[in-house]
C-alpha cells in the first residue's frame, strides 16, 4: 500500500494550482505597469520614458514573481494590516 486511500483521489488539474502570469509576471501587476506605461506614453507623450517604465516595472515584477508568484497579494495584505504589524 502506498498510503492513500482508495476512492479519495480525484484528478486536480494543473491549472488549478498555478498562479496567473502574464509574461512570466503576476496578471495584476502586468495590468497596472502596462496601463501607467500606456498613459505616460499616449497620454503625456512622452514615448521613451514610458518604454522605460514598463520595462523597468515588468522586469521588476517578473524578477519578484519568480521569487514569490503571490507577492503582489502578500503586499496588499500587508499595507492593509500595517497597523496591527508595527512594533
Amino acid at each position: 500500500m502506498d498510503g492513500t486511500m482508495t476512492g479519495y483521489e480525484i484528478p486536480l488539474h494543473r491549472s488549478l494550482t498555478e498562479p496567473i502570469l502574464l509574461g512570466g509576471a503576476p496578471r495584476s501587476a502586468a495590468i497596472l505597469i502596462g496601463t501607467l506605461a500606456a498613459a505616460l506614453s499616449l497620454g503625456l507623450r512622452l514615448w521613451i520614458p514610458g518604454l522605460l517604465v514598463w520595462i523597468a516595472g515588468h522586469t521588476g515584477a517578473v524578477m519578484m514573481a519568480k521569487a514569490d508568484p503571490d507577492f503582489m497579494a502578500v503586499a496588499a495584505r500587508s499595507l492593509r494590516h500595517k497597523a496591527h504589524l508595527s512594533c
